[in-house]
């Protein structure tokens, strides 16, 4: 299969820095402050930047594909250590064109990485990724080694047909009623075709009526099979359910939010379905071989799994651990794939810490290439 990850994509064009435009209540524990790359194929990517201007800078990469960053996840950050750059990748959160597939690729969102991290005039800078975002880490120090100073990865998708089928069919055993609605809505009559069937129905173009339904059971399968990660009627497994809820509190009460919140649906799933249909233009055997090559280079890698992740299989670790025998491998007893469970969040920020505070003199020195 052809990949972008060999080939560049056009400079980009500058774009003034601005205040962030999330609403307050998302990002008040810490300022960001947020600017957009604009590209010259048509996207604009927003990015924000958090923490001591000499801190030690971190690139965070979300997961999906097509979820949008979370301002949140500078919990797991010291702030006055550490200078965190959040990304929304092409099409995503706040930016546009919103769920746009075109020009939407595994190599142009490392392109991307490479253009942000030049604007802020880092010289290397640190990646944490979560799930696709750690796919997306390891594929970017794999492609840019010279880039990176280390990678710490939660929830690891290594990319692989394996995967996929097994969160869009034998996960069916986790929700079968949400999945029974979620086939229903694709209109699909084999389960092998299921994301096909999504992505088809996802399109430009095509019924906007059945593309609403579709949105909106996909998320209530996400969220069912996320939740079968907790024990049933945990206060676990009722907050894992918040954590998945795309649309603002507030459109409830509001037609137009809710209408709104619907078309952010819409957009991210219709990117996650385009590329899970091209297994991210990576799949397994690229992935791990682009994270030899990162290793090879000297870029550390650690991973710290959900010992009961129901959408990323544990085996994916020992998978890396056989590739990159020196990566650091951590399972968390007891614990998911959401960032928000407090167990693995613990242990990713200890990760953090122990990737990059040490190293902290000599971030501070190379803070600003420019």
């Amino acid at each position: 299969m052809t990949t972008m990850l060999g080939s560049s994509t056009r400079s980009p064009t500058r774009s003034p820095t601005h205040r962030a435009t999330r609403p307050a209540s998302q990002h008040a524990a810490a300022p960001l402050e947020s600017a957009t790359l604009r590209t010259r194929d048509g996207h604009r990517v927003w990015y924000a930047v958090a923490g001591a201007r000499d801190g030690v800078p971190v690139a965070v990469l979300h997961g999906g594909p097509g979820s949008g960053s979370q301002p949140g996840v500078l919990r797991l950050f010291d702030l006055s250590r550490f200078r965190v750059v959040l990304i929304d990748q092409r099409g995503t959160g706040v930016s546009t064109p919103h769920g746009s597939v075109r020009h939407n690729s595994t190599g142009y969102l490392i392109a991307d990485l490479e253009a942000i991290r030049a604007r802020l005039g880092f010289a290397r800078w640190g990646v944490l990724g979560g799930s696709w975002g750690a796919a997306l880490a390891l594929a970017y120090a794999g492609q840019c080694p010279q880039s990176v100073t280390g990678v710490v990865m939660r929830g690891l998708f290594l990319t692989s047909a394996r995967e996929v089928r097994g969160l869009f069919v034998a996960s069916r055993k986790r929700a079968p009623r949400a999945w029974a609605t979620l086939r229903e809505a694709a209109r699909c009559e084999r389960p092998a075709q299921l994301v096909a069937r999504c992505a088809a129905t996802l399109r430009y173009g095509a019924n906007p009526t059945r593309q609403r339904a579709l949105a909106q059971a996909w998320r209530g399968y996400e969220n069912e099979v996320l939740a079968s990660a907790a024990p049933r009627h945990s206060a676990q497994r009722a907050a894992q359910r918040a954590a998945q809820r795309d649309a603002p509190r507030n459109a409830r009460h509001n037609a137009h939010g809710a209408r709104r919140a619907t078309r952010k649906l819409i957009g991210k799933y219709r990117i996650q379905a385009h590329y899970l249909a091209h297994r991210c233009w990576l799949g397994e055997t690229r992935l791990l071989s682009l994270a030899r090559r990162a290793a090879a280079a000297g870029v550390p890698l650690a991973a710290v799994h959900g010992a009961r992740d129901p959408v990323c299989p544990r085996g994916n670790l020992r998978r890396l651990g056989r590739a990159v025998p020196e990566a650091r491998l951590e399972y968390v007893s007891a614990a998911g794939h959401l960032a928000s469970d407090p167990a693995l969040h613990a242990r990713v920020a200890q990760a953090l810490a122990a990737m990059f505070i040490p190293t902290v003199e000599e971030g501070r020195g190379m803070r600003r290439a420019a």
